[in-house]
């Protein structure tokens, strides 16, 4: 089914730092249940909320770090109707709301309050969006190669992100089915594609499969996931290749991307993420690199058009010739609605 409406299930919401505690940031236009905060005008980590883990837990992009109960650098205190509040105790919060500085909140509807699966031999719990293609996904970890885990979606995921939460140390393991069984990426660093470093089985329509590893199972330790399939209109995750060229390769989504995270799988880059609100015209979509605290870069690298986006750099990050890269989009509308009518006649 295709999604007429994407600001329904993803929006980008820009907001300025105030130095107050809790500060209220709204314009989403839903409840959010996974929150991305990054500051853009310095150097900060990358947090992650979510509502399976509940406020005042945070786990970073870049770090390999173990979650985070009121962190000293700022954390989500609330999901709130149109937004969501953040709080801090005891420093300036710089990840989520230092005086002056800028933010870009990164916003999806999962399916509220988690409930129990036992599609897989670990039991899991589940909030899912069946109908955007996203879930978030907690479960405990046996360190059993071939263990399962239910994700709750009506079909396979084509990217699944895990972080173990317990203890510091680990990798985001991240499954990419558009790269073949086994293949690997990890969110947190440069590395080209791992082979042989995760369970060689492809996620099914209820499950996703670990190995032994303790990335993504480890024994007793408890992980979040955030399991993501393409959905027509609304988002798409593949791969394509690059030219090396500012005339760069033409991406077709089939929507206007309001949200575009790539990676190099073939050899090491960034994970480069750009939207259409930061700076909201072509050529100008200024980098973000969920990897790294960095503040907002200056290179200009994509156009956004009305059914995909087109590479206008020979910049590693998204352009290397012969390069092989994954992408993940999110629509800000449709190229063709549901009704087959296109959005520019409507």
């Amino acid at each position: 089914m295709a999604i007429d409406k994407p600001s329904e299930h993803f929006n980008t919401v820009l907001y300025t730092g105030t130095g107050t505690f809790p500060q209220s940031i709204s314009g989403v236009g839903f409840q959010p249940d996974f929150i991305w905060i990054k500051r853009r005008n310095a150097a900060a980590s990358h947090v992650f909320s979510d509502v399976i883990r509940g406020v005042t837990k945070t786990i970073y992009s870049d770090s390999m770090s173990e979650e985070l109960t009121n962190d000293t650098y700022g954390w989500v205190s609330a999901f709130d109707t149109d937004g969501f509040s953040v709080n801090q105790a005891g420093s300036s919060g710089e990840n989520v709301n230092a005086t002056g500085s800028t933010y870009v909140s990164w916003n999806w509807k999962a399916g509220g309050t988690a409930v129990s699966n036992t599609s897989g031999s670990i039991t899991s719990s589940v909030s899912a969006n069946t109908t955007a293609g996203f879930s978030i996904v907690n479960y405990t970890g046996n360190q059993i190669s071939g263990a399962t885990v239910g994700h709750g979606l009506s079909q396979a995921p084509d990217m699944v992100l895990i972080k173990q939460r317990t203890t510091g140390g680990h990798h985001w393991k991240s499954i990419m089915p558009p790269l073949g069984a086994g293949k690997a990426l990890y969110l947190n660093l440069t590395n080209a594609q791992a082979t042989g470093e995760f369970a060689n089985t492809l996620p099914s329509a209820t499950v996703f499969t670990l190995d032994a590893d303790t990335n993504d199972n480890e024994s007793t330790a408890t992980h979040i996931a955030y399991a993501f399939h393409s959905v027509k209109g609304y988002s798409k995750i593949g791969t394509y290749t690059g030219n090396g060229n500012a005339d760069g390769t033409f991406v077709y989504t089939g929507f206007k991307p309001a949200w575009v995270m790539i990676k190099m799988s073939s050899s090491t880059s960034n994970w480069t993420i750009l939207d259409n609100v930061r700076e909201g015209y072509n050529v100008d979509n200024e980098p973000l690199y969920a990897n790294t605290t960095s503040a907002e870069g200056t290179t200009d690298l994509i156009d956004i058009l009305s059914n995909g986006f087109k590479l206008r750099s020979s910049d590693a990050s998204i352009n290397t010739s012969g390069g092989t890269y994954i992408y993940m989009a999110f629509a800000s509308s449709p190229f063709v609605t549901s009704t087959g009518i296109p959005c520019t006649a409507r």
